[in-house]
């Protein structure tokens, strides 16, 4: 015990200056919501805010952590006489790393991936009677972006997104954001 209580403050003490450089951020965002369902294939709107947190490495490399909150517009259905079928994207929760490097002062370049979970959901009404479901499908994501920073706070992000789900689902995202550094 004696000898673990030094090595711990030590590793705290070398901590301390990596910790105050990494920085936390939050970004609302929208942009293009491409799917591919079943060989069918759609666009919408995608909207919704990421929160994550950077640490530097060294040589200008950075690692983070992303989280995403997400939903769209983009919907098809199908009709015939009174008969219609949907099907909608619903929300889509990511969590990904993020490794890039810093271009210049104020510019930084990724590559991400991580898990999704996105939701669908079915409805199908006959003229009388409305049915409908929904699901949830677990996947994978993966992409790369590049961020500005406007200012010390303020900074612009331009990111593409590939996100594969289960039974044969897919979304392509080019988003755009908006966000602040803490």
């Amino acid at each position: 015990m004696k000898k673990f209580v030094p090595a711990l403050a030590a590793a705290a003490l070398f901590a301390v200056p990596a910790a105050a450089q990494a920085q936390a951020f939050v970004q609302a965002e929208t942009g293009l919501d491409s799917i591919s369902f079943g060989g069918e294939s759609d666009e919408g709107v995608s909207y919704g805010v990421s929160a994550g947190y950077d640490m530097p490495l060294s040589n200008g490399l950075f690692v983070g952590i992303q989280g995403t909150v997400a939903d769209s517009t983009t919907k098809e259905c199908a009709s015939l006489g009174e008969e219609r079928a949907c099907i909608k994207t619903g929300r889509d929760l990511a969590a990904v790393v993020r490794l890039g490097t810093q271009v210049g002062d104020r510019s930084k370049l990724y590559v991400l991936g991580g898990y999704t979970n996105a939701r669908l959901r079915a409805t199908y009404t006959d003229g009388v009677d409305s049915y409908g479901e929904g699901a949830n499908g677990d996947g994978f994501r993966l992409g790369a972006g590049a961020q500005y920073d406007l200012s010390d706070r303020l900074f612009v992000k331009a990111e593409y997104r590939y996100s594969n789900y289960e039974s044969d689902f897919s979304r392509h995202n080019a988003i755009i954001a908006l966000g602040a550094k803490f």
